[in-house]
């Protein structure tokens, strides 16, 4: 027995020491991040989050409390060796939440790391047992400020326009940014996937407006449908020729985020490949802006104030921090520099830090609209700031930090049909899809439904 049990612990050795200082679980988010799967990259982030949180939470408990008298230099609080099962048990939980797979294969090396530190006499039985339960509700807890993702295809009409069945992409003219760092990858696998489509190439340079107009005249002329490989501007283009050329739009996500594909349930190129050949789409609403000139349209948001400059430093620091610590020290970061923006919304004048508008109602509840359910809802989803009540960026901040934004009251939610904004243009410009637009005076945002046919992945 003595033999198997030194047997045991030279096993469980290296288990243990590969976990100190969390090297096993930054490897393990690593791996994650480069993967193309969403779901991976999302756990990957929860888990440093919540390894973080754990290891800090951890820390701070080791410390005494202040004034606390002891004779030797070890601590009088809780010690920090329940530090690195709080830290497996964290990101196993935070893997879990975002993906069941992911758990079923992490849950097992955490409990490894459990044990390990049990069987060597590391850490007593007790020790690990409160680590985990600590590192395991941290986890946990993190839903209160990241809510779950529902990886399901937002919802969306039957086709106002028949979407045609195109066999090998015969009939698509399809135009790719050739701005995009991934544009010679997505050439060629979609060679292989349609061989029979057009491929037109917008390099660097290039007018993408004339080149998508150009093909969309194409397409009205021959027959078939548009297509557009690039990020949610670029698609933006697209679904605007589509939408008032009648034609059908086969989105194919290469930009950097993808939300518009995303929601639609279009992941890969093959999944929009395989709508193609099959003849499978579904009808989408697209929000409208109307000022001096012609209607502009956006597929996914609209924002005036701070809100464009919060998603560029959130997303400059996401990938080191997380999505939400990025968008906590962004939001710190833009209300410190910026100041409100005096308009009228229906006729009553706001100062507000922010306006945001979305196509269709967002999840989650909360500063951070995510992802859709539906896109035919008929709805904008409005979120507001408000910069007159006093001390409103403090406000601000302390509710998203403790998670009762929703109680704020220096922010408000509501779903509308219209919105009218006046003195927009005295104030600067708006953002449309990731774009910058100059503002006239007044704006009015309604919805266009089911203005867009789009190619949509058959049901599985």
């Amino acid at each position: 027995m003595a033999q198997l049990r030194e047997l045991d612990v030279r096993l469980l050795e290296p288990v243990g020491r590969a976990a100190d200082y969390g090297a096993l679980w930054l490897t393990g988010a690593a791996v994650l991040g480069l993967s193309r799967n969403r779901a991976a990259r999302r756990a990957a982030l929860r888990g440093l989050g919540s390894l973080a949180l754990a290891s800090a939470a951890a820390h701070l408990a080791a410390r005494p409390l202040p004034g606390t008298r002891r004779a030797s230099r070890r601590p009088v609080r809780i010690p920090s060796r329940y530090g690195g099962s709080a830290a497996a048990a964290a990101f196993a939980t935070a893997a879990t939440l975002e993906s069941p797979w992911l758990g079923a294969a992490l849950v097992p090396v955490a409990a490894a790391v459990a044990a390990a530190r049990v069987r060597t006499g590391a850490r007593s039985p007790r020790d690990v047992l409160v680590g985990v339960a600590a590192g395991a509700g941290i986890a946990a807890a993190t839903c209160r400020w990241w809510p779950l993702r529902v990886d399901e295809p937002a919802e969306s009409a039957r086709p106002s326009v028949p979407v045609p069945a195109l066999p090998a992409g015969e009939g698509l003219i399809a135009v790719i940014n050739g701005g995009a760092g991934s544009a010679g990858g997505v050439e060629a696998e979609l060679r292989t996937l349609l061989p029979a489509a057009e491929l037109r190439i917008c390099e660097t340079g290039d007018d993408l407006p004339e080149v998508l107009g150009r093909a969309a005249k194409d397409v009205l002329d021959r027959g078939g449908a548009l297509g557009v490989a690039g990020g949610d501007g670029t698609v933006n283009a697209a679904a605007v020729l589509a939408a008032e050329g009648g034609l059908p739009l086969a989105v194919f996500p290469a930009g950097t985020l993808n939300h518009f594909a995303a929601d639609l349930g279009i992941l890969t190129l093959k999944s929009t490949a395989d709508a193609v050949e099959a003849g499978c789409g579904g009808g989408v609403d697209l929000g409208r802006v109307t000022g001096d000139g012609p209607s502009t349209y956006f597929l996914n948001t609209f924002s005036i104030g701070v809100y464009p400059e919060l998603v560029r430093v959130r997303e400059a620091l996401e990938a080191r921090l997380g999505k939400w610590p990025a968008l906590a020290v962004g939001l710190v970061r833009v209300l410190a520099d910026g100041k409100p923006r005096k308009v009228t919304v229906d006729g009553q004048p706001r100062r507000l830090w922010l306006l945001f508008a979305g196509n269709s109602r967002y999840d989650p509840p909360g500063f951070a609209p995510s992802y859709r359910r539906s896109l035919d809802d008929g709805l904008l989803d409005i979120r507001a700031v408000d910069g007159s009540s006093p001390l409103a960026r403090t406000r601000l901040i302390a509710a998203f930090l403790t998670g009762t934004l929703a109680r704020s009251r220096v922010y408000q939610a509501a779903t509308v049909t219209r919105l009218r904004i006046d003195g927009v243009g005295e104030e600067g410009d708006y953002a449309r899809d990731g774009e910058v637009s100059p503002a006239a005076d007044t704006l009015v945002l309604d919805k266009a439904p089911h203005l867009l046919t789009v190619y949509l992945p058959p049901p599985s």
